[in-house]
């Protein structure tokens, strides 16, 4: 893919790394029959290829937008559209050098950014996460039914009784 660096990244560590990233994408779409998030709202820049789109844009000197930032943060990083692509896109570094400029050139809500913390703190904590759940599930009647919905119920297994089955091992096969 030809790429046409604005100044202020031309010849920066990132800007060459993704520059290099960007010229080994030959837009094929093979990478989004492995993405989850395509999967699941058919948005093309919600694939990969559209956010390597998005990226480049950002490189040349193109606006970040909230709709930039939207479909940056729908990405999974879970890096499955890389083993299809056989240009051997390093999508996931790419993503991470797109994401760091997108914080740079846009702010965030308080309200966003208080969001991203608390989620921060609470999914890479087990136990928080887990206790959050628990009075989730308790409390479950009396939420709205689009949020009560969205709180799994628990599923027993063998070795323990349903009320003590921790995320993510409520979804598991018995």
């Amino acid at each position: 893919m030809q790429t046409n660096l604005i100044a202020a990244y031309k010849n920066t560590p990132d800007g060459i790394e993704a520059e290099s990233i960007l010229r080994a994408c030959v837009h094929c779409g093979f990478c989004t029959a492995t993405c989850p998030t395509y999967q699941l709202l058919g948005n093309e820049l919600d694939s990969p290829r559209g956010r390597i789109y998005l990226i480049k844009e950002m490189l040349e000197g193109a606006a970040v937008t909230d709709k930039t930032m939207l479909h940056l943060d729908r990405c999974l990083t879970c890096r499955s559209c890389e083993t299809t692509c056989p240009s051997g896109v390093q999508y996931g570094r790419l993503v991470d050098i797109g994401r760091h400029i997108a914080e740079q050139k846009t702010s965030r809500g308080i309200a966003n950014e208080i969001q991203r913390r608390v989620l921060r703190v609470v999914l890479t904590r087990p136990f928080i996460f887990n206790s959050a759940l628990a009075l989730g599930r308790l409390f479950r009647p009396l939420l709205p039914k689009t949020l009560a919905k969205k709180i799994p119920l628990a599923q027993a297994t063998k070795s323990r009784p349903a009320a003590l089955v921790p995320w993510p091992f409520a979804h598991a096969p018995a």
